[in-house]
């Protein structure tokens, strides 16, 4: 894998737009192409294929696609973006507790710009299960910095969603 690879690869996910879902196997068919440049053991293969059978709708075979990147040692950014991703599709089949063991650590992780996207998919597999309050913690926890004013008092109502002491 080069410079050039990971060009051709952002390259390619700038079209998806003009994949419309009847063509999706052509755009999946391009991101194979892609992949059958890298070495066998590569863990960007099937991280790039996960994402391409997750963004044409088939979450059921984008989950052990991340679930092997992230075996082959995917890790940093991509790595971190495969457990997001991976956390939504299990949502989507009914796995949602296993979505919320997977993204729970990555709540004390190093801080990244996927720190929010880790909230809300967390959030939505809280949901799921039935744990809205804690889900609704997260996502107005998330939100409060982005705001131009009330950050401490969204920060506060987050916290007592899931904490009334506070």
């Amino acid at each position: 894998m080069n410079e050039n690879w990971e060009q051709r690869v952002t390259a390619a996910w700038a079209t998806f737009d003009d994949y419309p879902e009847e063509r999706a196997a052509d755009f999946r068919a391009v991101i194979d192409a892609l992949v059958a440049e890298l070495p066998d053991d590569s863990p960007l293969g099937p991280f790039e294929q996960a994402c391409a059978w997750d963004s044409t709708g088939h979450s059921d075979k984008a989950a052990p696609l991340y679930r092997e990147a992230l075996a082959r040692g995917l890790s940093g950014y991509k790595g971190r973006r495969a457990k997001i991703q991976l956390s939504s599709s299990l949502r989507n089949i009914g796995q949602a507790e296993e979505g919320v063991k997977l993204l729970t650590p990555e709540l004390d992780a190093p801080s990244d710009e996927l720190d929010d996207a880790v909230r809300a998919c967390l959030a939505l597999c809280l949901s799921s299960l039935g744990r809205d309050r804690e889900g609704l913690s997260l996502v107005l926890g998330a939100l409060a910095p982005h705001l131009p004013r009330y950050q401490r008092s969204m920060a506060n109502y987050a916290r007592a969603l899931v904490d009334p002491d506070d």
